[in-house]
This record gives C-alpha cells, sequence and structure tokens, in this order.
C-alpha cells in the first residue's frame, strides 16, 4: 500500500506543483491587468467545465503514459482554485496603502514583495491548499485511464477482483493521503503567518 501511495503522492505533488507555478503569475496578472483579465478570464472558467477524466485520453496521446502527462492533469485540477484566490486576494488589498507605499518609493518588485504578497497570502494559501488537495483526484483519475502504479491503478484491479476490503483500504489510504496534504499547507500557512 505504501509503494502505492508514494506513487500516487509522488504525481499529485508534480501536477501540484506545476499548477502553482503557472497560476500564481497568472492570477497576479489578471489582478492587475484589466485587459488580460477580460481576455482570459472566461477561458479560465471554460476549463472548469471539461471533467478530467474526458481530458485524461488526450493527454494520453499528446504526452504519452507515465509522470507527464498524470501531472499536467493534477495541474489542471489544481490551477482553477489558485488563480481564482490569487486574484481575489490580490484585489482585496487595500489600494490606500499600495498608494501611500509608492509615494514612500517603492517600486513594482518591492510593492509586489512588502505588500501585495503578504497581504493576498491567506487568500493564495487557500487556493493552495485546496488545490493541493484537489491533486490527489488528478492523479487517481489519471491512473484509471492512463494507467500507472498509484492508487487509482489499486482501485480498478480491486474492483475488478470485487475486493471490498482492499476497496475501503485504498479509499481510506487516499483520504488519509489529501488530509496530510491539506495540514502540509496548513502548517506551512501558520509558519508564514509567524
Amino acid at each position: 500500500m505504501l509503494d502505492y501511495t508514494e506513487e500516487t503522492a509522488t504525481e499529485a505533488l508534480a501536477g501540484g506543483g506545476l499548477g502553482l507555478a503557472v497560476a500564481l503569475p497568472l492570477g497576479y496578472l489578471i489582478a492587475r491587468s484589466k485587459i488580460a483579465a477580460a481576455a482570459l478570464q472566461p477561458y479560465i472558467a471554460a476549463t472548469q467545465a471539461m471533467p478530467a477524466v474526458a481530458l485524461a485520453p488526450l493527454f494520453a496521446i499528446w504526452l504519452g503514459y507515465g509522470l507527464l502527462p498524470i501531472a499536467v492533469l493534477c495541474a489542471l485540477l489544481v490551477f482553477f482554485p489558485i488563480v481564482v484566490n490569487t486574484v481575489l486576494g490580490l484585489r482585496g488589498v487595500d489600494p490606500e496603502v499600495m498608494n501611500a507605499a509608492r509615494v514612500d518609493g517603492v517600486g513594482w518588485w518591492g510593492m509586489l514583495w512588502y505588500i501585495e504578497l503578504p497581504l493576498a497570502l491567506p487568500s493564495v494559501l487557500t487556493g493552495v491548499r485546496n488545490g493541493f488537495t484537489l491533486s490527489i483526484t488528478g492523479a487517481v483519475v489519471g491512473e484509471f485511464v492512463m494507467g500507472g502504479e498509484g492508487l487509482g491503478q489499486l482501485l480498478t484491479v480491486q474492483r475488478q477482483e470485487d475486493d471490498t476490503v482492499g476497496l475501503f483500504s485504498t479509499l481510506v489510504m487516499l483520504c488519509l493521503l489529501a488530509a496530510v496534504f491539506y495540514g502540509v499547507v496548513r502548517l506551512f500557512e501558520r509558519l508564514v503567518k509567524r
């Protein structure tokens, strides 16, 4: 069980990292540019209309099998909550605080690092927490459709063998894995607040 769990966790973390790397800059761009918001938000919302199960075979055709297509599928699930919460957090930063910082001569980088990021961080980390929890779902769906050696593949075998006890054990392990991901991001959030 631990080997399967390790494989699913690796896929989920790879996809979560990929989704995070794309979602944070895109969220910043949407929050700070009305043109980018108008151009990108409809397409980002449309990504939520496509079920992951329908996209998985396309990724298998385009990217092959293995870690990469499953990580991309996870990234799509992680992407949306992080983008939405990043935009929400950055738009919630008090404009008076930003104007006062500009008057004091704070540049773009200083504004981002010392003003916007700390004030938006609770919202951003909420998106990261939810997104990384969803990445496990992406990994399992990817393993259902594209194969793999994780918990999703184990569920498929257990279902075919009518192994009810095994199915419940695997589902409990998936819940524990999601709880661990959630807890780790929550712990990081508490450390950052200090």
